[in-house]
């Protein structure tokens, strides 16, 4: 572990936004992907930044949408959360969908981790029975289902304190699949033949007398990032100052390590990670305004930061070849930045109001 300086914020400038640019910047050439109503998943090619297809999906629009660990395929829940349906990219094809429920008997999946081969899932179930003057609401469980059968190979204990609507968001597995991380004030470390506990790594330690500890939210996209690692935002507590500091993590989960640096005041930052893990972008979004920040993760800086028109729920993505960013989410449109300058480019519209993430797939996957 290592532990750098606070860099000065007076590094950066901060410029006023700009009417558009008429500069035409290359985004890339591979293809963008995101789940909208009534059913079905936009397929963008980033080159033209056009629309060139549309998967039809099953019982209607996508939500919670996650890429497998090779890029081949996408696995989302509906509306109901009751089916898990899976994608095949390259065919662009629905391969498969299952639900638990029937008759009287919802059950309803919470959140879901598909491991890495892609034969075996950890689903949260949620389930409840109708009856003629009541629902009989049956305890949340952790299962391991086979994928191809559908049937629930094991009960899984809860990892932590119990329970947790966000736990599919703190899970990761390793990328042999061998172990699951699992974030809580410390990282559990499971094995994934019986789900046991090995070891637990512990973060929530001063990073020195009166400083810390490290707090910091899990990626869910990890495409741009190194398997096995994650970069990311974390913020922690000066108790001598009285104040909040944010700066940069990377950690190592293979080997247990991490190393991180300072950068100034904690602020409210969503961060994208750019290709080549040189530079990350933020979205600082708060009443005052919205700013895009620049982060130079080799010189360890924040670098320019520039105010820009901003609307609620907005997602900051980073193109294949890193020179735009897109502004998703919210609403049906997808609007384009130059990363360089965070110049706006042009906006695309589509006819149809997004319901997931928007995942940006390399043209060499």
């Amino acid at each position: 572990m290592r532990l750098f300086p606070v860099v000065p914020l007076a590094l950066f400038s901060v410029f006023p936004a700009v009417a558009q640019s008429q500069t035409q910047v290359p985004a890339g050439d591979g293809q963008l992907f995101l789940g909208a109503f009534p059913s079905r998943i936009f397929v963008i090619d980033e080159s033209t930044a056009s629309v060139i297809d549309e998967i039809e999906v099953p019982h209607g629009a996508p939500r919670s949408m996650a890429i497998s660990e090779d890029l081949d395929r996408f696995y989302f829940l509906d509306q109901t959360f009751e089916h898990l349906t899976t994608v095949n990219i390259a065919s662009q094809a629905v391969t498969d969908s299952f639900t638990f429920s029937e008759g009287n008997r919802r059950v309803r999946i919470r959140g879901f981790r598909v491991a890495p081969d892609g034969k075996t899932a950890i689903l949260h179930l949620d389930t409840a029975v109708k009856l003629i003057d009541r629902f009989d609401v049956d305890p949340y469980r952790l299962v391991q289902v086979d994928l191809t059968s559908h049937e629930i190979v094991k009960d899984l204990m809860w990892p932590g304190d119990g329970p947790s609507a966000s736990f599919s968001t703190r899970m990761l597995f390793s990328p042999d699949g061998a172990y699951l991380y699992y974030f809580d004030r410390d990282v559990l470390i499971l094995e994934t033949e019986n789900f046991t506990e090995v070891d637990r790594w512990s973060l929530r330690q001063p990073v020195e007398p009166g400083v810390g500890p490290i707090d910091f939210g899990f990626p869910s996209d990890l495409i741009n990032d190194t398997p096995g690692f994650f970069t990311g935002l974390f913020t922690l507590h000066d108790s001598a100052q009285n104040r909040d500091l944010m700066g940069i993590i990377r950690i190592d989960l293979p080997n247990r390590d991490h190393e991180f640096y300072t950068l100034g005041p904690a602020q409210p930052i969503q961060f994208a990670l750019a290709p080549g893990r040189r530079e990350a972008y933020g979205l600082l979004s708060r009443i005052e305004g919205y700013e895009f920040w620049t982060f130079d993760l080799e010189r360890r800086a924040v670098g320019l930061r520039r105010a820009v028109p901003g609307r609620s729920r907005m997602g900051l993505d980073v193109s294949t070849n890193g020179d735009v960013l897109y502004i998703s989410t919210a609403g049906n449109t997808i609007d384009y930045y130059e990363a360089k300058s965070f110049d706006y480019l042009h906006t695309l519209t589509l006819d149809g109001d997004m319901t997931t993430d928007l995942f940006i797939l390399p043209p060499s996957r």
